[in-house]
């Protein structure tokens, strides 16, 4: 496990490209300005020590010294001590709509987007509850195993997009069967499923299969995203809308959220329907919900201890700059001996 102090410092990578840029510049000049001034003959005469090899050697010398001291301000750290802290909580497993109908704009600024927002928010407002996410449209996709780790979660949750799966549909019951992989038979923990969708289900099963994971302890609350009035799904390109979607008389399409689907989803398995049209009141709805649910105690390892390892990158960066300075900025009596640059021929 590793942590990065300053990841600000990254931008310093920048410097790499506009050297290389600048280099590749110069080069080019150089050639077009000699070409003017001598035949390629006349100027293996005039200057017979050129090298184009040791000045490409000194750009890389200088790029590599510029990385490891960008690496050394951003100060990366490794841990180095695991420890097993015990913890009680709740097993929580969110399945997020994927479809395309989720890019309907008719809840800002789209329902996907909202979506992520929402279980952002619930994560931020969790205590030490261990949380598992899974990715639908067609077909279900497991994003995150259940974990502990709340900014990896928000990280895979923020990745999420309605290209990431090509099986296009809404199939409820595909992320429900997938859920119930997610928790551990072997650990008691109270199992709770929070499916946020517009509604949309292809399938006919949802409600059957929600009714049978209830039976193996899965509680199921659903948030509702979108309009029931609809709205457009856009086609976009570079942040554009080009067009709408339409149907096979080429009418546009109109999407709405389905609030009546997912409130039989969770009456089928003794949860709850949540509007999420109002951020604030779905995180508090759901915090109360967890609250009053019996913590079960579980282990986690995590790392507690974790080293500084910036002195290894200032230390290569400032080797590489010596290199630069001493080794190839001056011609030194042992350098020329070895003639590493065709310069005694």
């Amino acid at each position: 496990m590793y942590q990065l102090d300053e990841k600000v410092w990254f931008w310093g990578l920048l410097v790499i490209p506009i050297i290389i840029l600048l280099f590749l510049m110069l080069q080019v000049w150089k050639y077009r300005a000699q070409k003017k001034f001598a035949n390629k003959e006349l100027l293996q005469r005039l200057s017979p020590n050129q090298s184009l090899f040791k000045s490409i050697l000194k750009i890389v010398v200088l790029c590599l010294a510029f990385a490891c001291l960008a690496l050394a301000l951003v100060n990366p750290k490794i841990g180095t001590k695991l420890e097993t802290v015990k913890r009680e909580g709740v097993d929580v497993v969110f399945a997020v709509d994927v479809s395309k109908s989720m890019l309907a704009e008719d809840i800002a600024p789209n329902r996907l987007e909202k979506a992520k927002q929402l279980v952002t928010q619930i994560i931020n407002n969790l205590a030490s509850d261990r949380v598992g996410i899974i990715a639908y449209a067609g077909k279900a996709f497991p994003q995150l195993p259940i974990t502990t780790d709340y900014a990896s979660a928000k990280m895979f949750l923020q990745n999420m997009n309605t290209d990431m799966l090509s099986s296009q549909g809404t199939a409820i019951d595909e992320a429900i069967e997938l859920a119930k992989t997610y928790f551990d038979d072997e650990e008691q923990t109270n199992r709770v499923l929070v499916i946020i969708s517009d509604g949309e289900d292809h399938s006919e099963m949802s409600t059957s299969v929600a009714e049978e994971a209830n039976k193996e302890g899965i509680r199921i609350f659903t948030i509702g995203v979108g309009d029931t009035k609809g709205g457009p799904i856009p086609i976009k390109k570079n942040g554009v809308v080009l067009n709408y979607k339409k149907d096979s008389k080429g009418e546009t399409v109109i999407t709405k959220l389905q609030e009546e689907t997912l409130k039989s989803i969770a009456e089928e398995a003794n949860g709850e329907y949540i509007n999420g049209s109002n951020t604030a009141t779905v995180v508090e709805t759901i915090r109360e919900i967890l609250n009053k649910m019996d913590k079960t105690e579980f282990e986690a390892k995590e790392f507690a201890d974790f080293k500084d390892q910036f002195q290894w990158f200032l230390g290569f960066g400032i080797f590489f700059l010596f290199i630069d300075i001493f080794l190839l900025e001056r011609k030194t009596a042992w350098l020329k001996k070895l003639n590493l640059f065709n310069e005694n021929l």
